[in-house]
């Protein structure tokens, strides 16, 4: 088995129905965060992690979202440079530049059966290797990549790698949970995984953020798993069915700020942040806030 880790999944497929009525035109994936895409802070941690392929899954109506990362057509380019649009120019050759050197493909998820039966669809793409998967509503602000900081882990152990972030005891009935056992500074061996534990029942404070890195063994529970109830096959649960059997998962509790789009509130709050923090647009929209005494 390859030890690097030169691809990564992202899961695009989705239904969006936190973001109705909008997402019916427009998937969340692309709603900008700042003045990009917020699926391109995700491309953007793979390349800087050493990722040189990206494989999306998505359905039919996202398909389109790839087109994105195929650069700019040559007729506009050719306008804006006769026109000296050059902050236009600047844009997107900043978009060139990040997707320079990496490859992108796209498998289809026909309908909607669970995070788990989408990454199994990427899995003809895939050899007998370790693979990235980012999920597209988790951006990390961070020194060093999130997903780099799970590579790092993965190096040592060779073993599925969990992305966890310490959260208030109130906010963790909404996120898996893990049981688990240190074994080094930010790293853990996971003895358990709790879905949207019941207030008291949480086994911990650290929720699983949708950073993974998954080997071939995982592929090989997912290619046998029955959905459940709400007929869907869910990562979390097959990862539950490797640690019933003995199987070895970590967790890292990586270095950096967690900032969510997973709502409309969260998005709201992460694109707040950003925009005010960038060079920029920080300076002015303070300014502008604190002239129409909006803090």
């Amino acid at each position: 088995m390859n030890s690097e880790i030169k691809k990564a999944i992202l899961p695009i497929a989705g239904l969006g129905t936190r973001f109705l009525p909008l997402s019916t035109i427009m998937p969340k994936e692309i709603w900008p965060v700042i003045d990009k895409p917020a699926i391109q802070f995700i491309v953007e941690e793979a390349k800087a992690s050493g990722i040189e392929e990206i494989i999306f899954v998505a359905n039919e109506k996202k398909k389109f979202i790839l087109d994105y990362f195929k650069g700019s057509p040559a007729p506009l380019k050719k306008i804006l440079n006769s026109r000296k649009k050059t902050q236009a120019i600047e844009a997107l050759s900043e978009l060139e530049e990040l997707i320079k050197g990496l490859t992108f493909s796209s498998v289809i998820q026909e309908r909607p059966m669970g995070d788990g039966h989408a990454i199994l669809q990427a899995m003809p793409k895939l050899k007998k290797e370790a693979v990235a998967v980012l999920f597209g509503d988790d951006i990390v602000e961070s020194g060093k990549p999130c997903l780099q900081q799970l590579i790092n882990v993965y190096a040592t152990c060779q073993r599925p790698v969990l992305a966890l972030c310490r959260l208030p005891k109130e906010l963790l009935p909404s996120y898996g949970v893990v049981q688990v056992e240190k074994i080094a500074n930010r790293v853990y061996k996971v003895k358990k995984i709790v879905e949207k534990p019941k207030p008291g029942e949480e086994p911990s404070d650290l929720a699983i953020v949708g950073k993974y890195i998954l080997t071939p063994e995982v592929f090989d529970f997912l290619k046998t798993a029955k959905p459940n109830e709400k007929q869907e096959i869910v990562l979390a649960d097959i990862l539950s069915r490797m640690l019933q059997t003995g199987k070895s998962i970590y967790g890292y509790e990586f270095e950096g700020r967690w900032l969510e789009c997973g709502n409309k509130m969260a998005w709201l709050k992460t694109d707040l942040y950003l925009t005010l923090k960038d060079d920029r647009y920080g300076a002015e929209l303070k300014k502008f806030a604190k002239e129409n005494n909006l803090f």
